[in-house]
């Protein structure tokens, strides 16, 4: 016999997923009978915070949704945090849980791991929540998690299977087949937009996350408008190196300049996030009155007005906009961008500079490189400038929700999901010690990260913020423990720079082990 438990492994193989982060409990053993058997890898990280930043990280890098598995109660709520993370910067990822037996449910009977109500708290975080109590429910639960995945802006999905319901007969269950695909760009708004971008003699694209498996198709738009392209945080590693590319934050006066300019703006697959557009908070940021907005979710484009809403697959809207552009044009775009990066790197200021070079370092040591930042220094000065050479290979939990503790687990879930790419996780002193522990996790997996840790013994960036208000630091100081001593006894390689300047060796040095390894800079 076939139990729902090892029913749901059999879909999820047969979906396409090659990888779970999770940690068993008594609440989710039936699920571990089908795991068992599986072809699907397991990952234990030492929290569930962990198993939900895993997932994050390998769906960023791989394109495919991450999978965690957790128990009820206290193993959900550990992993809420990661769930928002996701949701904020649209990460598909998928949660199943167990739920204590249907008859107990919001009785307040006492039973273990008990709560009120445990998906109407999923409902406030996933884009869905959903119980599972019978077969027959199984593959329309499974295949409706990986359809709003692959047709809207993707996030968290969660699914509950209650104890009484895991060892359920479930034989013969199959897969239902794919019956949606991404939205296509709409004739009428295509017609709409085309007068639009053939009159426009200066303009200007903005390139969000949803853009960064659209690179071809942004190129060529680009080219063929001689249009710049901004690029925020998650969009960075699209246009690396072109001459028509600017990878600086919004929220810089220099881009914003450029944006006023503009006769017609094209954002795709960008929410206008105040992390992005906004992030000093000094309200200057103004949306462009002639806007062509791009977006697969029908609900972020009602949250902003545009001249030409286009709700469709990034790649498919820029392609067809290319299309009906014919020749290419001549619009001073190179130029135009020239001083707009010129602008915006003296405007960050000679720290920022600095922090943005050990960046650098580490993508010109290891070409090609993801980048998992956590809330550090160098993380936020990168975000406001940096040119990445990987689209889709720079992203960090410093815009959009926030979730310091986000890069090592992250950093863990891209390096098993790519595992011929160099993966580098970039964390703070105060926020690797969020998921320290996921050291373990990274060596349990083999999972070759090489940790670089900015040791400026606490929170640098909170304690400016707190004299620049006016405001006596409190509790910014925490004492760092040796990242060294750690490292090594987890059994992994560590090293300690006192100089940026040797940090390219010392991450060629790491990354020819294969193994996972620390580098710890000490900053004064």
């Amino acid at each position: 016999m076939t139990t729902i438990g090892e029913a749901l492994i059999d879909l999820l193989e047969a979906h396409g997923v090659d990888t779970v982060f999770g940690i068993p409990g008594v609440h989710t053993i039936e699920l571990y009978r089908g795991l068992a058997r599986s072809n699907i890898r397991h990952v234990t990280p030492r929290h569930e915070q962990g198993a939900g930043f895993m997932a994050d990280g390998y769906a960023r890098a791989s394109g495919r949704p991450g999978v965690a598995f957790v128990i009820t109660g206290p193993g959900l709520t550990n992993t809420i945090t990661a769930m928002a993370q996701a949701r904020a910067d649209s990460v598909p990822m998928l949660v199943i849980s167990g739920v204590n037996a249907q008859p107990t449910l919001g009785k307040g009977l006492g039973y273990l791991h008990e709560l009120p109500d445990q998906r109407g708290m999923m409902e406030k975080v996933a884009l869905s929540s959903r119980r599972v109590t019978e077969a027959a429910e199984l593959p329309g639960a499974i295949a409706r998690a990986f359809e709003m995945f692959a047709t809207r802006r993707p996030g968290p999905v969660h699914i509950e299977v209650p104890l009484d319901a895991m060892g359920k007969p479930a034989d013969g269950l199959k897969p239902l087949p794919k019956r949606a695909a991404a939205p296509a760009p709409g004739e009428r708004a295509l017609a709409e937009a085309r007068p639009l971008v053939s009159a426009t003699k200066r303009p200007l694209i903005l390139a969000g996350g949803g853009a960064r498996r659209a690179e071809a198709e942004l190129r060529a738009l680009a080219e063929k408008l001689d249009a710049p392209v901004v690029t925020t945080a998650n969009g960075r590693g699209l246009m690396h190196g072109h001459g028509l590319g600017v990878p600086a934050s919004p929220s810089l006066k220099a881009v914003r300049s450029l944006m006023a300019d503009a006769d017609l703006v094209i954002a795709v697959g960008t929410e206008f996030g105040p992390t992005d557009y906004d992030m000093y908070g000094d309200g200057g940021f103004m949306l462009p009155k002639s806007l062509i907005r791009i977006d697969i979710d029908e609900m972020q484009l009602g949250r902003r007005p545009a001249a030409v809403s286009i709700l469709a697959d990034a790649g498919a809207a820029l392609a067809r906009l290319g299309a009906d552009v014919g020749e290419a044009r001549q619009a001073g775009g190179a130029a135009r961008a020239k001083t707009a990066r010129e602008r915006a790197w003296a405007e960050i200021g000679p720290a920022m500079q600095a922090q943005v070079r050990a960046v650098e370092a580490i993508r010109d040591a290891l070409p090609g490189a993801i980048i998992v930042g956590d809330s550090t220094q160098p993380v936020y000065a990168a975000n406001l400038y940096y040119d990445h050479d990987r689209p889709g290979g720079w992203f960090n939990a410093a815009t959009g929700y926030g979730a310091l503790g986000f890069g090592p687990p992250a950093a863990i879930g891209a390096a098993l999901a790519v595992p011929d790419a160099p993966v580098v996780c970039l964390s703070g002193d105060g926020g690797f010690q969020f998921t320290l522990p996921e050291l373990g996790a990274a060596l349990d997996a083999n999972a070759p990260v090489i940790f670089v840790v900015w040791n400026n013994r606490g929170y640098r960036e909170i304690e400016t913020s707190m004299l620049d208000a006016g405001v006596e630091p409190v509790g910014v100081s925490p004492v760092p423990p040796d990242f060294l001593l750690i490292a090594q006894a987890y059994g992994l390689q560590a090293e300690r720079l006192r100089d940026v300047g040797a940090l390219g060796s010392a991450l060629k040095k790491a990354r020819s082990t294969g193994k996972p390894c620390l580098i710890e800079i000490t900053v004064e």
